[in-house]
C-alpha cells in the first residue's frame, strides 16, 4: 500500500506540472490538428493525442508537452494494474479501479467527460474549446486521480475496520483482567471477617466466667 501511495503522490506531482502547462497542450493540440487536416471532430480519445505527437507533431515543444500527457495516463494505467495486486478490494475499490481502466482506456470516448468543481481546467478554456474541442481530454486525468484518491483513502478505512474489532476485543479482555484481582481481594477481606468474628466468639467462650448462682433467701438468724 506504501508503495502505491508513494507512486500516485509522483504521479500527481507531475500531473502538477502538466496543468501549469495546459495552455502549451492546447497550442500543441490546434497545431497538429491543423497538420493532420482535423479541425472539425473533437479531441475524444488518448489514442489520438498519441497519434498527433507520433505522425503530425513538428515542434519540439509541442511534442514535449504532448508526450508528457500519454506518458501520464500510461503511468495511471500501470498503477491500476498495481492496485488491484495490493488490495483484493470490495465493491467500493473494484468499481473505482474499473471506472480509472475505463478513462485510461486509449480509444474510450472522452467528448462528453467534464471535470467540476474543485478542478478548474475546463473553466481555463474558451466556450468553444471547453464545448467542442477539448473539454474532454484535459478532464480525463484529474478524474482518475481523484478516483485513485478515493481508492487509496477506501482502502486504508477497511484494513483500520479489519484491525479495529481485534483491539476491541483485546479491550473488552483487559476490564476482566484488571477487576479480578479485586474480585478475589473482596472475597478474601470477607472470609478474613468471618475468621475473625469465629476467633473472636472462640475468645469469648474460652475466657468468660460462668455466672455465681445466687443462693435462696434466708431469714435472719442462725442456720445448721
Amino acid at each position: 500500500m506504501n508503495e502505491v501511495v508513494e507512486t500516485l503522490r509522483k504521479i500527481e506531482e507531475k500531473y502538477k506540472l502538466f496543468q501549469q502547462q495546459q495552455f502549451t497542450f492546447i497550442r500543441a493540440l490546434e497545431r497538429t490538428r491543423e497538420e493532420a487536416h482535423d479541425m472539425i471532430r473533437p479531441v475524444s480519445s488518448i489514442v489520438q493525442v498519441q497519434c498527433y505527437k507520433d505522425h503530425h507533431c513538428h515542434n519540439s515543444t509541442d511534442r514535449r508537452i504532448l508526450n508528457m500527457f500519454v506518458s501520464l495516463c500510461n503511468e495511471l494505467r500501470c498503477l491500476c494494474q498495481r492496485m488491484e495486486t495490493v488490495h483484493a478490494g470490495d465493491s467500493v475499490t473494484n468499481g473505482l479501479l474499473e471506472k480509472c481502466k475505463v478513462l485510461l482506456n486509449d480509444s474510450n470516448d472522452l467528448t462528453a467527460l467534464r471535470a467540476t468543481y474543485p478542478h478548474v481546467v475546463v473553466n481555463h478554456l474558451s466556450m468553444e474549446e471547453a464545448k467542442h474541442r477539448y473539454g474532454g481530454v484535459v478532464s480525463v486525468l484529474p478524474i482518475v486521480l481523484d478516483s485513485m484518491r478515493d481508492w487509496v483513502t477506501h482502502s486504508k478505512l477497511k484494513v483500520l475496520y479489519i484491525v479495529s474489532p481485534g483491539c476491541a476485543r483485546c479491550k473488552k479482555q483487559t476490564p476482566t483482567s484488571q477487576t479480578a484481582p479485586e474480585a478475589l481481594t473482596s472475597n478474601n477481606n470477607e472470609n478474613t471477617v468471618k475468621l475473625q468474628e469465629k476467633d473472636f466468639k472462640k475468645f469469648l467462650a474460652a475466657n468468660q466466667h460462668p455466672k455465681k448462682k445466687k443462693a435462696p433467701w434466708r431469714p435472719p438468724g442462725k442456720h445448721p
